[in-house]
């Protein structure tokens, strides 16, 4: 009986509960009809067991320093020099914006913070231009998605502590994917300035005004290179990183640039500690609801499934992409992660794929569904932002989309475009 765990999950979704109550009513449902009131037990302590990590204690640490980097003006900084390097071009805000997003998502690893972040201060000014607001949230929300894939990455610390792999082999994997995204949706742009005229700049920066912005950007942009370099010299564990990104943000902010006041501390550590709480509820919610998964033996039940359909990998995979990418529609990275990795993971493993590899796949398909209706989060984030209506921007990131998907695609059927940085580090076999 307990098979019917997701289906119960998914009704409970469609009525509108939460996702954090229909993770644990539909298996507590379940075992309570099952007559195993004992689990019942096992499964509401397992939401505190499931928060209660190290690991996971970079999560609210990340999303903090990425609340500090943005009331610090840092992501003012991050425009200018995009600007300053990319504004000439025709099209040239758009491609502004998608830049400063590759190098947000070197801060926050969070694509709702991102959109949040960018879209208010870039999709006013891109309307202002010419853009019409559609295209300026869509492009806002499809680029927001680079944020969990670029380290650091929230979405990439979950699964690490879900599937008991290593952090900095997730982050360093990362990095060629979310720059690919980067290059897609830059030449999508490209394509759709010459096809429709988009407005240029009046004028190039002078290498005297880039020099000038280089400076201003110079402190935010060393941040992820203390990160990722703290944890390649093996200096800091990631949860270590993300104290440290912390404590060099706040430094910066109160001490070189003098953006922050110590008035302004206590309202950044609500918004973090409100953010983190929400991140983090979920997690423990998915970790219980991971103990009726292996209850259930759905990872044996859907391994036969899968490969009673083909025992190709690459057929398997494409497969799998589709399923992904469904899934991705209607649930958060985060859980979607959290309750299919353990029964997904497996699978390819056992068939010789790189676990490594299959992680990267699996975070970036479900990070673009971030971006995708109906329940595309950051989709309603830029909603909010812009004030255009959901389904409207859904209709303007289509073709943006269509690069991500490809992207995908790539990453799939290439592994080495993911695998190469994390083996010549020594990080992955």
């Amino acid at each position: 009986m307990l098979i019917w765990f997701l289906p119960v999950f998914l009704v409970f979704l469609m009525i509108g509960l939460p996702v954090f109550f229909g993770l644990l009513a539909a298996p507590g449902l379940l075992l309570w009809m099952n007559g195993q009131e004992r689990d019942i037990v096992l499964l509401y302590r397992n939401v505190y067991n499931g928060m209660d990590s190290f690991p996971l204690m970079a999560i609210p640490f990340f999303m903090l320093a990425g609340e500090l980097m943005n009331k610090g003006g840092i992501t003012m900084r991050l425009v200018e020099f995009s600007q300053a390097l990319m504004g000439h071009l025709r099209g040239g805000l758009a491609h502004v914006n998608i830049l400063s997003s590759m190098l947000f998502a070197g801060l926050s690893g969070s694509a709702v913070a991102d959109t949040s972040a960018l879209g208010s201060m870039l999709i006013p000014a891109m309307e202002k231009q010419g853009y019409t607001r559609r295209f300026a949230a869509a492009i806002t929300a499809a680029s927001s998605v680079i944020g969990p894939i670029i380290p650091p990455s929230g979405i990439m610390i979950i699964y690490a502590y879900v599937m008991g792999e290593s952090v900095a082999a997730l982050f360093l994997a990362g990095i060629v994917p979310g720059v690919l995204v980067g290059v897609g949706l830059m030449i999508m742009v490209k394509f759709m300035a010459n096809k429709y005229d988009f407005p240029a700049s009046s004028r190039r920066y002078t290498w005297s005004e880039r020099g000038d912005a280089s400076l201003k950007a110079f402190f935010p942009l060393l941040t992820p290179v203390i990160i990722m370099g703290g944890i390649l010299a093996g200096i800091f564990t990631p949860t270590e990183a993300a104290a440290v990104a912390v404590a060099y943000a706040l430094c910066i902010g109160l001490f070189v640039l003098k953006t922050i006041k110590p008035s302004d501390i206590p309202a950044v550590l609500n918004r973090a500690g409100i953010t983190s709480a929400m991140v983090l509820l979920l997690v423990g919610a998915a970790m219980a609801f991971k103990t009726v998964v292996s209850l259930s033996h759905a990872p044996e039940i859907m391994a036969d499934f899968v490969l009673s359909l083909t025992q190709n990998p690459l057929l398997l995979l494409f497969l799998i992409n589709v399923l992904l990418f469904v899934v991705g529609m209607f649930l958060d990275a985060g859980p979607a992660i959290i309750i299919l990795g353990p029964i997904l993971g497996p699978i390819f493993v056992s068939m010789g794929v790189d676990p490594i590899h299959f992680a990267i796949i699996m975070s970036v398909n479900l990070t673009v569904g971030l971006a995708t209706p109906p329940m595309g989060l950051v989709l309603f984030v830029a909603a909010s932002v812009s004030g255009e209506r959901v389904e409207t921007i859904a209709k303007a990131i289509l073709p943006f989309l269509a690069v991500e998907i490809a992207v995908i695609f790539l990453i799939t059927y290439i592994p080495a475009l993911s695998m190469t940085i994390p083996r010549l580090t020594g990080f992955a076999n």
